[in-house]
């Protein structure tokens, strides 16, 4: 089999970091190529680096394209050749309807008029392609995150490709469009596409791949054939961490105590469309110690939820009632969710978890200034010391905690902002996707870090599109469907069939 990209002897330092050491990568004309390693081992730069979002002689090394040598300065000169990247982080404009977002800078016109009824009928069939049977007329902003994964896709498939980079394609999506997703780039492969997948999850890589090479610190540590290697995760983990992982969820004697929070009869509704009821007379609870999961399909309603509770940070007309500790508590706003012990880690931790453009420092610190502050005045010494604490406590990888969170990693940049959650001392944590996007070694020490929070008598509640997370991690599970809890399961009485049955229960059910 020819090979269509040679990456030679690749290096890149950003100030204080080489984020990619002499590193090597050959992908054959056709294949579905892996890319793994832990969060900060280089995936992402190096696919920068080849799709010229680095541009040429920010880097050392040489890049071969279909035999010829590239020397990108630009994105643009990269796609004019088929080489279409889809980054981790999304590319959308929220004002914006989807077909408009799918042509953005290659507008379906004739002498300078759109043609919108050409577009439209254009994104449909990309729309259908990717799976995702929506209105193209739909504006971003009225869609999850999931479904924008999705429309990025689309975007992608617009382009004449011939090698297709996807960083983290499937990590906001549920198993079903997963699955459409994977079974879409076999169908590219048969049509002579080369694909390059970037990954956390194992499971879906080894079902469709060729060959995984696999980075470590910014090197490349081997190449192994999916049908010559006997590949197994364990040897692709031992590759990626640099040692054996053999128990990914660790260990915890749950010790529940008394209920810590309980929520009664709640009801949201959609703050677009006020006639749209999105979560239906929910009813659940947590006890101290307790890690609580809550399971659904995309769509269910899991975030709406988890943020109407936090200080009504969703919807509108929300009625029900919160207890704490056995007292009805009012919470209207979120700087009252956390006066009332409560903290809420995002699923989406670039819009609402991080602020990007301030260091690890400021992070860290943000959501409880009063504890580092005397008469209204920051007393930046102590915010050192705390942030120093912090860093060191959640293992966060940074040179200095002066650097700006956008240059972090996406698992330590995760670790940031379960870090800023802490420092406010809650008694109730709700953790949207918390390893979502994050490589195994980020998600074990993670793991640890809840159940660090449980053993010390916090109440978790943990939102996570991967059932054996779940599964692995939580005392009890509640399952959402359609915006309503359809079933309670015991740990010890859960498995993926039963949990998955009740998440598809409809109202009709």
């Amino acid at each position: 089999m020819a090979t269509i990209l040679s990456m030679k002897n690749i290096t890149k330092t950003f100030p204080g970091v080489k984020a990619l050491d002499n590193v090597n990568l050959e992908v054959e004309q056709g294949e579905i190529h892996a890319l793994v390693g832990e969060n900060g081992a280089g995936k992402s730069t190096l696919m920068k680096v080849l799709s010229g979002v680095h541009p040429h002689h920010s880097y050392s090394g040489d890049i071969l394209f279909q035999g010829q040598k590239c020397e990108f300065k630009n994105i643009n000169q990269s796609e004019e050749l088929g080489i279409v990247i889809i980054h981790q982080e999304l590319a959308l404009i929220p004002e914006l309807s989807i077909a408009e977002n799918v042509f953005l800078g290659n507008e379906q016109s004739t002498k300078g008029i759109i043609n919108w009824n050409e577009s439209i009928e254009k994104t449909k069939a990309l729309l259908d392609k990717v799976g995702l049977h929506i209105n193209p007329q739909t504006l971003i902003k009225q869609i999850g995150v999931g479904k924008q994964q999705l429309v990025e896709i689309a975007k992608a498939l617009s382009k004449e490709v011939k090698l297709l980079i996807l960083d983290e394609p499937t990590a906001a999506l549920n198993e079903e469009d997963s699955e459409n997703l994977l079974n879409l780039l076999v169908e590219f492969k048969k049509q002579g596409i080369t694909s390059i997948l970037i990954s956390h999850k194992l499971n879906e890589l080894m079902a469709v791949v060729d060959r995984i090479t696999i980075l470590r610190d910014g090197k490349t540590i081997e190449t192994l054939s999916m049908e010559k290697d006997g590949v197994t995760e364990q040897r692709i983990i031992k590759g990626m961490v640099g040692r054996d992982m053999n128990d990914l969820y660790p260990e915890r004697v749950s010790q529940p105590g008394g209920v810590v929070l309980e929520v009664k009869e709640w009801n949201v509704y959609n703050p677009e469309n006020p006639q749209q009821q999105i979560i239906h007379n929910a009813n659940f609870h947590i006890k101290k110690g307790e890690i609580v999961g809550i399971a659904g399909l995309m769509g269910a309603g899991r975030t709406e939820l988890a943020m109407s509770v936090f200080g009504k940070s969703y919807g509108r007309n929300i009625s029900g009632r919160i207890f704490k500790d056995g007292k009805e508590i009012k919470i209207e706003n979120v700087n009252q969710a956390i006066e009332q012990g409560l903290a809420y880690v995002s699923e989406d931790r670039k819009k609402y978890g991080l602020v990007l453009n301030d260091s690890v420092r400021e992070n860290l610190t943000l959501a409880n200034l009063f504890k580092i502050s005397r008469r209204s005045i920051l007393n930046k010494h102590e915010e050192v010391k705390q942030a120093e604490n912090l860093k060191g406590s959640m293992n966060i990888k940074t040179p200095t905690i002066e650097q700006k969170a956008i240059n972090l990693s996406g698992g330590n940049q995760q670790k940031v902002v379960l870090g800023k959650w802490i420092f406010t001392n809650p008694d109730v944590l709700i953790l949207d996707e918390p390893t979502r996007g994050i490589d195994v070694g980020a998600k074990n020490e993670i793991y640890k870090k809840i159940n660090d929070l449980a053993q010390e008598g916090k109440g978790i509640l943990m939102i996570s599109s991967e059932l054996p997370e779940l599964l692995g991690m939580c005392d009890r599970i509640y399952t959402l469907a359609e915006g309503r809890i359809t079933g309670e399961v015991n740990k010890k009485d859960a498995d993926q069939e039963q949990l998955m049955t009740y998440m598809t229960r409809s109202r009709r059910s």
